[in-house]
């Protein structure tokens, strides 16, 4: 590694440094609590998958250029060269983190290892060493938010030619569009996946409720939140501000993607609209009257996975079990406390890699499967993209003979008048 690059790429560390980073960075006891924290390691058993573990590479870093000789901290751990070996070593840790942050609710001192990951990979970004497939969807994001109108012709034809989907689902009153797209004064707008799969049930039951709402000309996914580059999160986030203020709505409704929902929910600052994920919004549907269920609609016990990104680092836990015990007789929970409930393995951008890392995806969430068919469900529910993909692949690999769905899509096929 050159001069400069190490240079550039020590900056960049220190634009990381706030308070809570160097406490992450400083407090750290190599107690061992969060030894079995971590997916990966409970299923590989390696120990470069522990928590501490993984944190402990950026750390000596910050002790060799950001700490005195002969502060004390110093002498904990080898202070560690920035050299391209560390980078290597630093794409592993990120990249088999999930960011669930399971270990961080296991550790004493509340040691956030997704934030220290963070900084692991801006130094990836920096050196131009990141994953090529995110950085180049991550671009997409940002050049269709500044050419929208190339875009615009052939994102309207594709929602009209979902409209008969909607209305199988749910009859629209007359003069209803099914799915209304750019409507200033809304109420909500709708922010989706590109995919049937993601307008087509939350349009059905939008339609139900008889919301005010409008579909989002932009996909919900920051891949610059997965990517952990700062500037890109802030440009892919801001195509959604801006055109929710454009049509001065009240509510920004984020579709089952765990990652979209928290950078929208807990990076955005202070809008003139709320943000929440369309779990909370079913809930409040079923809480209000709006929208009713058959509660035999699903012969098979139901189980759900609760998106780390959704439940965990946001809060909502509530919710989808008030829905599930609207749409079944037989729901299992997984585990006692969410909060330590196991990742499903493809969080972090994981998922996003495809082919490249399914093997290890498959290895390291064998713990997921075993917590799975402890529950002895036949339909697996969760509110998530990335998970859903995930789960379904260990349904694959593993055999488990599961039915694997969203939770959304559940809620519009068991719509009733």
């Amino acid at each position: 590694m050159d001069a400069q690059t190490g240079n550039d790429l020590l900056n960049l560390f220190q634009s990381k440094l706030n308070q809570a980073m160097r406490f992450y960075l400083e407090t750290c006891t190599r107690c061992g609590t969060c030894t079995e924290a971590c997916h990966v390691y409970a299923s590989l058993g390696q120990k470069k998958y522990i928590a501490y573990y993984r944190h402990e590479i950026v750390r000596r870093l910050y002790k060799k250029y950001f700490k005195g000789r002969m502060n004390p901290s110093t002498f904990l751990g080898e202070p560690k060269e920035l050299t391209d070996l560390t980078m290597e070593e630093l794409y592993e840790a990120a990249y088999s983190c999930t960011g669930c942050r399971r270990c961080m609710v296991f550790c004493p001192y509340g040691i956030d290892t997704q934030m220290l990951m963070s900084i692991a990979k801006l130094l990836l970004v920096g050196n131009k060493s990141e994953p090529e497939i995110l950085s180049m969807l991550a671009d997409l994001s940002i050049e269709k938010g500044k050419s929208l109108e190339m875009f615009k012709e052939g994102f309207l034809t594709a929602i009209k030619n979902l409209e008969s989907q909607v209305v199988e689902k749910w009859k629209s009153e007359a003069g209803q569009t099914p799915i209304p797209v750019d409507q200033q004064g809304a109420d909500m707008l709708y922010v989706a996946l590109a995919g049937a799969h993601s307008i087509v049930p939350a349009a059905a039951v939008f339609n139900a409720a008889k919301e005010n709402w409008t579909l989002s000309f932009f996909e919900a996914v920051n891949f610059g939140a997965f990517l952990g580059d700062p500037s890109r999160t802030k440009l892919i986030l801001d195509r959604i501000i801006k055109e929710a203020t454009r049509l001065r709505v009240k509510e920004v409704c984020i579709c089952e993607c765990g990652t979209a929902f928290r950078v929208m929910k807990q990076l955005s600052g202070k809008q003139p609209f709320q943000v929440t994920s369309i779990t909370e919004v079913h809930a409040r549907y079923l809480k209000e009257g709006r929208i009713k269920l058959d509660k035999n609609k699903f012969k098979d016990p139901i189980t759900y996975h609760d998106p780390c990104q959704i439940a965990r680092n946001a809060g909502v836990i509530d919710e989808p079990r008030y829905i599930l015990r609207h749409l079944t007789h037989d729901f299992r929970e997984m585990i006692d406390d969410v909060r330590y409930n196991w990742c499903c393995g493809g969080g972090g951008g994981l998922v996003a890699l495809g082919e490249d890392n399914l093997d290890f995806r498959m290895k390291s969430a064998k713990v997921k499967v075993d917590q799975v068919k402890k529950t002895g469900a036949r339909i697996l529910a969760t509110a998530c993209e990335n998970c859903h993909t995930q789960l379904s692949n260990l349904n694959d690999h593993y055999q488990m003979g599961m039915n694997v769905q969203f939770l959304s899509s559940m809620i519009a096929e068991a719509l009733v008048a």
